[in-house]
């Protein structure tokens, strides 16, 4: 059900939208910065690494001469390593782009929502979309800029503009490897509903833009599967992990306890009734989340919040047909007065205004509560990390449990007790194990010149290996650095 409100505005905007389009991406980009300009978690840094690593001459890799690729996200990596020489604070850099990329992914959504004749959740997407916190959580990651192609491939799509498909398509599968189910979507839904010609160009031109890195990735990697999708599923099979499927229900937990998110529910579920019966021209677009889940689902992986946020656009467009679906009903049963008429339309417009004030409200409130809200680790794991920098040789091995802070700051050899650096180390995460087994494995088998471990955490290896071998050399304070834990540094010597 199209409101006539929603409709002039989208008429209206589309004669100007490359104008429009920059204004709302600078002005929601501007503000998106201003809030979360020094929003860091852990995992991020790995790529900012490789980064590093790749900008300085060093190669694409994490620890020098040791090829493995622990970043899923290559085309993130090489922008920041591209964008180095003109600004070298490359977490800033990436947070950066996640910021334009939030509002440019919203931007997408909007023309593809026109397109699709639905300018209800074209607008409600500009509102929801970058302002959603699962989504921003992730802004100095790969995760929004890759969001931003997997929309734009749609939304061109959508056009039938398919060279401009292809190339978009591209860039989410360089982005992330599961942006492989785009294309695939797209391409099925061509082959299956279209049927014409296939578009040989545009399969080119994809072909072109992706396998220079799969042939690079084989020859210097050895594969073109990255090292953290096996170890992310070892992970998932410890019994204090938890997978992804399941995991689903832990990350949406929290956002009960906000009225907004209840609101936003209870529009999703209406919209997905509206989704089968009235707004059926969604279904490819629909099938992105659903065989997102699926095939997570299926590849064991544990469960890490960033997971979930591909998830994101599918609940945004519910919303937003949720909306159409509570104006249709108010309209369903057309009046034979104009007096009912005039009081069904103003009863469709308080309720929409009333619905739209809400989320917007909603919106600004969660916006502005996660941004009072960073990771805690993030200043005490820098100041270990940067410690090491300062007091230790280049060369000096370093062994920690978490790799991505400590190791960017640290800029030292590294033995990741999670694995997701040297494989081997995941091969010893079992059912029965725990990160305190890997994490002696590890230092047994690497021996490293230092150890970062949050005190009481790993009593066995604190009490054991390196009660033997290491000395506390620096201790941080965790109420120094709003943390709940100690750190301790350790500096050892091989038995």
């Amino acid at each position: 059900m199209r409101s006539d409100i929603f409709t002039k505005l989208s008429k209206h905007i589309n004669k100007n939208k490359l104008v429009y389009g920059l204004l709302y991406v600078l002005l929601a980009s501007g503000l998106l910065i201003l809030l979360f300009y020094n929003h860091f978690y852990d995992d991020p840094f790995i790529t900012y690494r490789y980064a590093l690593n790749l900008a300085r001459g060093g190669g694409f890799v994490f620890n020098p001469e040791l090829r493995v690729q622990s970043t899923t996200t290559p085309l993130f990596a090489l922008i920041l390593a591209v964008v180095y020489p003109l600004w070298s604070d490359i977490p800033h850099s990436a947070v950066l782009i996640g910021a334009l990329s939030l509002p440019l992914g919203a931007v997408f959504l909007w023309s593809l929502a026109n397109s699709l004749g639905v300018p209800v959740v074209a607008w409600l997407g500009l509102l929801l979309y970058p302002t959603f916190p699962l989504l921003i959580a992730t802004i100095g990651s790969e995760t929004p800029l890759y969001l931003a192609f997997c929309l734009g491939a749609y939304t061109v799509y959508s056009r039938q503009k398919y060279s401009g498909a292809a190339v978009f398509s591209a860039l989410a599968v360089l982005t992330r490897p599961d942006g492989f189910l785009i294309p695939a979507i797209l391409g099925l839904h061509y082959l299956l509903i279209i049927r014409k010609p296939v578009p040989w160009k545009s399969v080119l031109l994809f072909l072109a833009l992706t396998m220079p890195w799969f042939i690079f990735s084989w020859t210097y990697f050895g594969t073109p599967i990255p090292a953290t999708l096996f170890a992310k599923q070892q992970q998932g099979t410890m019994a204090i992990s938890q997978r992804f499927a399941p995991g689903l229900a832990t990350i949406i937990k929290p956002y009960f306890g906000r009225w907004q998110f209840w609101l936003q529910s209870i529009l999703a579920l209406t919209g997905l009734g509206y989704l089968v019966v009235r707004a059926r021209q969604w279904l490819p677009f629909f099938l992105w989340p659903l065989t997102y889940f699926l095939a997570f689902s299926v590849s064991g992986v544990s469960r890490y919040y960033w997971y979930y946020v591909p998830l994101v656009p599918g609940f945004v467009v519910l919303v937003g047909l949720g909306f159409c679906a509570i104006q249709g009903l108010i309209q369903i049963h057309q009046p034979q007065s104009q007096k009912m008429v005039s009081e069904k339309n103003f009863v469709s417009k308080v309720i929409a205004s009333g619905i739209t004030l809400a989320l917007l409200t909603g919106s600004i409130t969660g916006l502005l509560d996660l941004a009072r809200r960073s990771d805690p680790r993030y200043q005490i794991y820098k100041a270990a990390g940067e410690w090491i920098n300062n007091n230790t040789p280049s060369s000096a091995s370093l062994g920690t449990l978490e790799a991505g802070i400590i190791g960017f700051y640290a800029d030292r050899p590294l033995i990741g007790f999670a694995g997701l650096i040297q494989p081997d180390v995941a091969s010893q995460l079992k059912k029965e194990s725990t990160y305190q087994d890997s994490a002696i494995w590890a230092v047994e088998q690497y021996q490293p010149d230092n150890l970062v471990l949050q005190k009481g955490n790993f009593p066995a290896l604190e009490g054991g290996y390196a009660a033997r071998y290491c000395q506390v050399v620096k201790g941080l304070s965790g109420a120094d650095y709003g943390y709940r834990q100690d750190i301790d540094i350790y500096s050892c010597s091989a038995p």
